[in-house]
C-alpha cells in the first residue's frame, strides 16, 4: 500500500533584491543548515511593477560548487559567459548550468511581447566529489521539453520521467525531479516519490489541495519525507513546479554564489578570485 506524503512546511515567498536592484520572490536559500538538501535556493522573478522602474540584471558574477537552472514563462535572459558561451533563455527555455569548480556568467532580462518578465531559478547543490569539477551548460529549447497528459493534469518534464517519457535534463549529480504541472479543475494528481528524498512544490497559479492540506498562490509545499507518493487535488486548477531529489548529506557551507563543504574551501574560493585563478 503506498503512502501518501503529509506536508511539513508551508514557506511564504519573501521579497528580496538581487544583482543590480532585481524584485524576486524567494522561498528557499543557502543555509548551512542545509534542510533543503540538494536543493538551495528557489527564486520566482517578475519585472512586472512599472515601480520597480529601468529593466535590471545580474551583471557578470561568479559561482561554484552547485548547478542554477533558469526556467522562463514569459520574456526572456540574454546570459553570457567566461567560457565563450552566450545566448537567449526564451519561453518555456530551460538553462541548467554547472557550475563546478568556477565560472563567471551574466543574465539580463528581456520583457516579451506582453510586456511581461516571468520565471524560476532553482540553485541544486554539487557532492563534494563534483565540486571542483568542469563547468558545462545544458541549453533546453521548449520545443524539445516532453508535455504529458495524464488525467487532468498538464505536465512538461524538465528533469524525471513520467509514464516511462524522461526529461531532456540528464546527467544531473542529484538526479532530481523538475516538472511544470498544471492540473485542471476538478482533478488529482499522484506521483511516486521515493521515502527520504526533499520533495517540494511552488504552488504559482491558483489553488490545490496537497497532502489534504488547502494551499493558495503564491506558496512553497515541503512535504514530509515519509511517504512513497504525493497526491495534489483542485477544484478550481492549480499550477506548481514539482521539484524532488535525493540529499546527498554532506556538510555546506554556503557564502553568497559559493557553496562548498568547508570554511576552507570558501577561503580558497575567494583567494582564486583575488589570484586571477578562479577561472581555468
Amino acid at each position: 500500500m503506498k503512502k501518501l506524503r503529509s506536508i511539513s512546511q508551508t514557506i511564504e515567498p519573501q521579497l528580496v533584491l538581487e544583482g543590480a536592484g532585481v524584485l524576486l520572490r524567494r522561498s528557499i536559500a543557502p543555509r548551512a543548515s542545509n534542510e533543503y538538501d540538494p536543493f538551495l535556493l528557489f527564486d520566482h522573478f517578475a519585472f512586472n511593477n512599472p515601480l520597480e522602474g529601468p529593466l535590471r540584471g545580474f551583471p557578470m558574477h561568479p559561482h561554484r560548487g552547485i548547478e542554477t537552472v533558469t526556467y522562463m514563462l514569459d520574456g526572456s535572459v540574454s546570459h553570457r559567459d567566461s567560457l565563450g558561451n552566450a545566448g537567449i533563455i526564451g519561453p518555456g527555455d530551460v538553462q541548467w548550468m554547472t557550475s563546478g569548480r568556477g565560472i563567471l556568467h551574466e543574465e539580463m532580462p528581456r520583457r516579451g511581447e506582453s510586456g511581461n518578465i516571468y520565471g524560476f531559478q532553482l540553485w541544486v547543490n554539487l557532492p563534494a566529489a563534483q565540486k571542483m569539477g568542469q563547468p558545462r551548460y545544458q541549453e533546453v529549447k521548449s520545443s524539445t521539453i516532453p508535455v504529458i497528459e495524464k488525467e487532468g493534469a498538464t505536465i512538461r518534464i524538465v528533469a524525471g520521467e513520467v509514464n516511462g517519457i524522461r526529461g531532456p535534463v540528464t546527467e544531473i549529480a542529484a538526479s532530481p525531479l523538475y516538472m511544470d504541472v498544471n492540473l485542471a479543475p476538478a482533478s488529482k494528481f499522484i506521483y511516486p516519490i521515493p521515502s527520504g528524498h526533499t520533495a517540494l512544490a511552488y504552488v504559482f497559479e491558483g489553488v490545490g489541495e496537497f497532502g489534504e492540506q488547502a494551499i493558495e498562490s503564491v506558496s512553497m509545499v515541503v512535504f514530509d519525507d515519509d511517504g512513497d507518493q504525493i497526491e495534489v487535488k483542485s477544484e478550481s486548477g492549480v499550477r506548481f513546479m514539482l521539484i524532488a531529489g535525493a540529499p546527498f548529506k554532506e556538510p555546506i557551507v554556503p557564502y553568497g554564489p559559493f557553496v562548498m563543504n568547508t570554511p576552507e574551501e570558501i577561503k580558497q574560493t575567494l583567494a582564486d578570485l583575488r589570484n586571477g585563478t578562479f577561472i581555468q
